[in-house]
């Protein structure tokens, strides 16, 4: 039997994203990073997101995050957060909501697997729980997308 909650903006699972610019006005630099956070850095993550630039400007260096310039796009990667996408702005709509287009995505080698692709139980990225104010690890493989469904095909 389900139970009803009612009217909730709950999101299973909800990555934990940093973005990173060089200017508050992301408008003057047209580029910025995405960053997932991970299991590693959850502390210095759940800072970055509670405390301002506006107020805090030196954010990140309180939060003991260093930063390289991307080699694609006028924005900052956080050199802790081994996996980012590195993106162009295209508009910022009435809403505010700030759309991009990647045009890289890069990871560190730690987080790879021997073919060369991200492997999640590396990464160990967060995902945040809205229902009870929790951040918890992805990682585990459970079965193979595009594939396993093929077995209920005629």
């Amino acid at each position: 039997m389900r139970k009803n909650f009612g009217k909730k903006s709950w999101m299973y699972p909800l990555p934990v994203l940093i973005i990173a610019t060089y200017n508050e006005n992301i408008k003057a630099r047209k580029a910025f990073t995405i960053s997932f956070a991970d299991a590693a850095h959850v502390v210095e993550s759940d800072y970055v997101g509670i405390v301002s630039a506006n107020t805090v400007p030196d954010k990140l260096d309180r939060a003991g995050f260093h930063t390289t310039k991307s080699s694609f796009v006028d924005a900052p990667l956080i050199d802790e957060l081994p996996m980012a996408l590195e993106c162009r702005l295209i508009e910022i709509n009435k809403d505010g909501n700030v759309i991009g287009e990647i045009v890289n995505v890069s990871a560190e080698e730690s987080i790879l697997d021997t073919d060369g692709s991200v492997d999640p139980e590396k990464l160990r990225p967060l995902v945040f729980d809205p229902v009870r104010g929790a951040y918890c690890v992805l990682g585990e493989k459970v079965g193979n997308a595009f594939q396993d469904g093929k077995k209920l095909k005629d």
